[in-house]
C-alpha cells in the first residue's frame, strides 16, 4: 500500500522464529544476509533504519543445553546473556558487507514509562540515526523481571517507532497478514488488505500467542498496532521467512496495512501539549522569535526558571510579556535550569561541574 522507499524512518520488528532455526537452535544465516541486503536497498533510498529483534534467548538456551522451552526467569535471563553477543555479532557481520554500521540497544519496560529513561533512549536512537547506524534494539532480557518487561517484541517495537516519529513500523511474521479466523485451521478465513480503524470486531478475530519460538501471536500484533497508530506510524503485518522480505513487500506480497491517524510529528506534539506543565522558563525575545523559526531552546535564552521540575517533565515557555507559546519537556531540572540560564552553551560544564547537552529543550521536544 505504501512505498518502503519513500519513508523518512522504518522500524523492522524481527521475531525468534525467521532469525532461529526451531528444530537445531541454529542462526538462518542466509535468511539474515537477505535480510541485510534489504536494509542497504532502504539505506540507500535514503532511509533511517531501526530493527527490533529477539534471538537471544532463542540462540543462547542451544549453546548451554537448555531446553526449548518451559525455562526458569533466571534461566532465561542466562541464555540472553549468552545469545546477546552472538546476535549481536550475527548483525553485524551481516551488515558490515554493505558498510553500514551496527549497534545495540537493550531496553526493558521501564526505559519507557520513566520520562527521562524515554528521552535518554530517544537522544541515543537519534544520535545513531544521525551517525548512519542501524541500532538493533531488543529487550533486557538478562536483568528485567515480569514487572518491567514488554513480554513480546510487537509491542517494543511499537514504542520504538512511536518513540523515534517512524513513518513505518515492519512486523515480519509466520503469517501474511491479519486474518478474519486462523488461516490454519479454518479454510474460510479471509485476509484483509488495509484496516482503517481497529473496531471491537476485528479484536474479537485476533488469536492466541504464537507457535514455536515465537511469544507474539495476533493479540499483541493488534496492541501494536493501537500503539502505532495512534502516534502516527502506519504499520504492516506479512510473511517474513522468505528471502528479502521488505523487498519482496515494496514489490506487492500479501500484508496488511494498518493506516496511521496522525502524521509522526503532529502525534508527538499533540501528546506533549497535552501535559500538565510542571514549571515554567520565560524567554527573551530573542529567543522567542527563535522559537518561532523552529529552533531548539538554549540556555542563553532563558531568563527566568519556576516550578520544581525534574529532566524529562513538561514545561511551560512563555514570552517576556508573560504569553505561553509553547510547552516542551525538559533536558534539565529546574536547579538546573536556573544555574545554566541566560549561559552559552559552551560554558554550561563550567557551571554544572559536568557535561550537559547544548539545548534545554529541543525542538522535538516542543508543541506550541
Amino acid at each position: 500500500m505504501a512505498s518502503l522507499t519513500k519513508a523518512r524512518r522504518v522500524v523492522v520488528k524481527i521475531g525468534s522464529a525467521l532469525l532461529v532455526d526451531r528444530n537445531t537452535g541454529a542462526l538462518r544465516a542466509d535468511w539474515l544476509k537477505s535480510l541485510a541486503d534489504d536494509v542497504a536497498w532502504l539505506k540507500r533510498a535514503a532511509a533511517d533504519v531501526i530493527l527490533v529483534s529477539s534471538g537471544s534467548i532463542a540462540l543462547g538456551r542451544g549453546v548451554l543445553g537448555l531446553p526449548a522451552s518451559d525455562l526458569a526467569l533466571e534461566q532465561s535471563q542466562a541464555a540472553a546473556a549468552v545469545g546477546q553477543i552472538r546476535l549481536a555479532r550475527a548483525y553485524e557481520e551481516a551488515l558490515a558487507p554493505h558498510g553500514i554500521t551496527t549497534a545495540q540497544v537493550l531496553v526493558t519496560l521501564e526505559d519507557s514509562v520513566n520520562r527521562r529513561r524515554y528521552l535518554n533512549t530517544r537522544a541515543t536512537l537519534e544520535t545513531l540515526l544521525g551517525l548512519g547506524a542501524v541500532p538493533i534494539v531488543n529487550e533486557n532480557d538478562t536483568i528485567a523481571t515480569d514487572e518491567i518487561r514488554y513480554g513480546d517484541n510487537d509491542r517494543l517495537a511499537a514504542q520504538v517507532a512511536v518513540t523515534i516519529g517512524a513513518d513505518h513500523l515492519i512486523l515480519l511474521s509466520d503469517v501474511d497478514g491479519f486474518y478474519s479466523a486462523n488461516p490454519a485451521t479454518d479454510p474460510d478465513a479471509t485476509r484483509y488488505d488495509l484496516i482503517d480503524t481497529i473496531t471491537p470486531a476485528i479484536e474479537a478475530m485476533a488469536g492466541d500467542a504464537g507457535s514455536g519460538l515465537s511469544k507474539g501471536g495476533m493479540k499483541t500484533k493488534l496492541m501494536a498496532a493501537k500503539m502505532a497508530t495512534a502516534g502516527g506510524c502506519a504499520m504492516v503485518i506479512t510473511e517474513g521467512s522468505t528471502a528479502n522480505p521488505l523487498q519482496s513487500l515494496e514489490n506487492g506480497a500479501n500484508a496488511t496495512w494498518f493506516t496511521a491517524q496522525l502524521d509522526p510529528q503532529a502525534a508527538r506534539k499533540r501528546w506533549i501539549g497535552a501535559m500538565k506543565p510542571r514549571g515554567m522558563v520565560t524567554v527573551d525575545a530573542g529567543a522567542a522569535r527563535a522559537l518561532s523559526r523552529g529552533k531548539s531552546l538554549l540556555p542563553a535564552g532563558v531568563v527566568k526558571v519556576e516550578g520544581a521540575f525534574g529532566r524529562g517533565d513538561p514545561v511551560e515557555i512563555s514570552d517576556p510579556e508573560n504569553h505561553k507559546i509553547g510547552q516542551g519537556l525538559t533536558r534539565y531540572t529546574a536547579s538546573e535550569s536556573r544555574s545554566i540560564m541566560g549561559c552559552k552553551s559552551s560554558d554550561i560544564e563550567d557551571r554544572l561541574g559536568y557535561p550537559g547537552r547544548a539545548a534545554l529543550i529541543h525542538r522535538d521536544d516542543m508543541a506550541f
